[in-house]
């Protein structure tokens, strides 16, 4: 007899687990009050990194005369921008609603509720829906965090949520945060000619990031006409007919068109009717699992930046086959020990594995090896030379972690990431013949260069 499943929540958490149920056998109900698709591919991945992609073409086009070709200053038509952005988003959208229907996913449209373990309620402009389950799963995400002093308004004070949804280019922006989404958005803003600052609270940008990438890309965002100011604190935020205003703690006053608040996100758990059900939330209002997924009450689980662990889509979805493995009696934990991160700046940015200040504050004894993208031919080529590829090893060689700053970073951490995950070692990646000239070269360059065995550098 199939289980029956519902599932609170359509991103890529919830869509991935609904579609492995059904595979599974599972009769399944998916639950979206929204867009299916969630926060990732309606107001953050993948419009994000429709935007990244714009303002790489921009960087190209500014170093055609290097080549020899003439395409004088880019001109940029925002609005055509975002229309693009959106017709990305919608064709997506339309992609995951055909594979519900392939798997014969029943969606309905409208805000669930737990009202038991085993009961969910849907509630639309129509009415209210109950649906019957054995197991429930909650993926229902994050939204941007605020603060009350920064004065948000939607309008000129905005979230991601907002800056996606723009309809012209801001002059000058002044981004709270200097984390992932700050500085991913500077790099677009900044690229479309918009003059950027970021304020941020701690010592530097990019405080999960490998130090020597922090650093150097404070230094790259800096070199790109971006304005930093950390170490500092915005005591409050002023609005006049002429624009918003951050005052800092220092006195100092600094002045934008918009104000972006990228301070974190919290958790959508509110209205979900888990206190009634006693399921346990931690003390950041996410949902308590085990590895499982499962929360205290059987039955109910739960995947996702809501579980309060990893905040990324990709990890979303691995709890979700997780997740519905549990439920159909296949049982295997979630390993987080190897979970490649990325950031789309310009230069991009790319993880996995331990940092140098994770591994010291362990105690772990390790030793680096650094190869700069300037000595890559295949970077040269295309003028992308800026950044490096660092590695951290024990004293037995194994890779303990990847880090790396240039072109195509996010591509090349995959490589990285499936030779944490199976144990490698350093000579393993070194001794691997790799395609020349490719930018994946400097894996293996970096790797050598722990052992002073580098050949270009």
């Amino acid at each position: 007899m199939s289980k029956t499943i519902a599932i609170i929540g359509g991103g890529p958490g919830g869509y991935v687990a609904a579609i492995r149920a059904a595979q599974l056998g599972a009769r399944v109900t998916l639950i979206e009050r929204d867009t299916l698709g969630g926060t990732c591919l309606n107001r953050g991945c993948i419009p994000t990194k429709t935007l990244v992609a714009a303002a790489h073409i921009l960087d190209q086009a500014r170093r055609a005369p290097e080549y020899g070709i003439g395409l004088g200053e880019p001109v940029t038509d925002f609005a055509a921008l975002m229309r693009k952005k959106e017709q990305v988003r919608e064709r997506l959208v339309a992609g995951i609603g055909y594979l519900m229907k392939k798997n014969k996913v029943r969606v309905l449209r409208g805000t669930g509720r737990l009202t038991a373990p085993d009961m969910v309620s849907v509630e639309d402009e129509s009415g209210t829906t109950g649906v019957r389950c054995e197991a429930v799963i909650l993926a229902t995400g994050t939204e941007p965090a605020l603060i009350g002093a920064l004065g948000y308004d939607g309008e000129r004070v905005l979230t991601s949520n907002e800056a996606l949804a723009l309809d012209r280019r801001p002059e000058t922006l002044l981004i709270v945060g200097g984390g992932v989404i700050g500085c991913e958005f500077a790099c677009i803003f900044a690229a479309l000619g918009t003059r950027v600052t970021i304020v941020e609270l701690m010592p530097g940008i990019l405080p999960p990031a490998d130090r020597d990438v922090a650093r150097q890309m404070q230094a790259a965002l800096r070199r790109r006409g971006i304005t930093i100011k950390t170490g500092v604190k915005i005591d409050r935020v002023e609005k006049d007919a002429s624009a918003v205003r951050a005052v800092l703690a220092t006195g100092e006053s600094l002045a934008a068109e918009k104000i972006l608040v990228s301070i974190g996100r919290v958790m959508n758990t509110a209205g979900l009717g888990l206190e009634a059900c006693g399921v346990e939330l931690g003390q950041r209002g996410e949902v308590k699992v085990d590895e499982f997924l499962s929360t205290n009450v059987p039955g109910v689980y739960a995947v996702g930046d809501v579980t309060g662990r990893i905040q990324l889509a990709h990890v979303a979805s691995a709890q979700g086959l997780a997740a519905v493995d549990n439920i159909m009696g296949n049982p295997r934990a979630m390993d987080y020990s190897v979970v490649p991160s990325c950031i789309f700046t310009t230069p991009e940015v790319a993880a996995v594995g331990l940092t140098t200040q994770e591994a010291e504050a362990r105690g772990i004894p390790f030793q680096t090896g650094r190869f700069p993208f300037a000595a890559s031919g295949r970077a040269q080529a295309m003028s992308e030379g800026e950044g490096f590829v660092k590695f951290l090893a024990s004293p037995e060689d194994r890779i303990l972690g990847v880090h790396i700053m240039g072109p195509a970073a996010t591509e090349l951490i995959a490589e990285a990431t499936l030779a944490v995950r199976m144990g490698l070692t350093v000579h393993d990646l070194e001794s691997t013949i790799h395609a020349h000239p490719t930018l994946a070269e400097t894996l293996a360059e970096a790797a050598g260069a722990v052992h002073g065995r580098s050949i270009h550098a």
